[in-house]
């Protein structure tokens, strides 16, 4: 009986994790990349244009993935070319107020989600210096 308690707690604990894989990373980054870009309006302080509904969400899986992740993107728009793609924009450096502050910060903070260390074995050793 214990065991089937277990099992069914081990199960939802699995499916809880991925909820929360599914909620905070597919779902938060693109929503804080939208509030940065089009709501707090960083596009436009930049001069470039707002973003659609695909274009956030690769933009912000781009800030969120490892280098590998990025080039695999890049090659991607590169080969498909779409048309959102030959768009033009003079681009500028935003003026230095909250808002555009708040903004770049959450941009930030989607981009950080790569930078994290991953949890697990550290490959340094953890022996005592040699003291004598």
């Amino acid at each position: 009986m214990l065991a089937w308690v277990l099992a069914i707690l081990g199960l939802g604990a699995l499916l809880a994790g991925a909820a929360a894989l599914v909620v905070g990373g597919l779902l938060l980054g693109p929503l804080l990349v939208w509030l940065a870009w089009n709501v707090l309006d960083l596009a436009h302080a930049v001069g470039a244009p707002e973003l659609g509904f695909w274009g956030l969400v690769l933009a912000a899986v781009f800030l969120a993935i490892g280098l590998a992740g990025r080039v695999i993107i890049v090659a991607a728009v590169f080969l498909f070319d779409p048309d959102w793609f030959h768009g033009s924009a003079h681009l500028h450096w935003p003026e230095p107020t909250f808002r555009n502050f708040i903004a770049i910060c959450l941009i930030l903070i989607v981009a950080s989600a790569s930078s994290h260390p991953h949890h697990g074995h550290d490959s340094r050793s953890r022996e005592p210096a040699y003291d004598g």
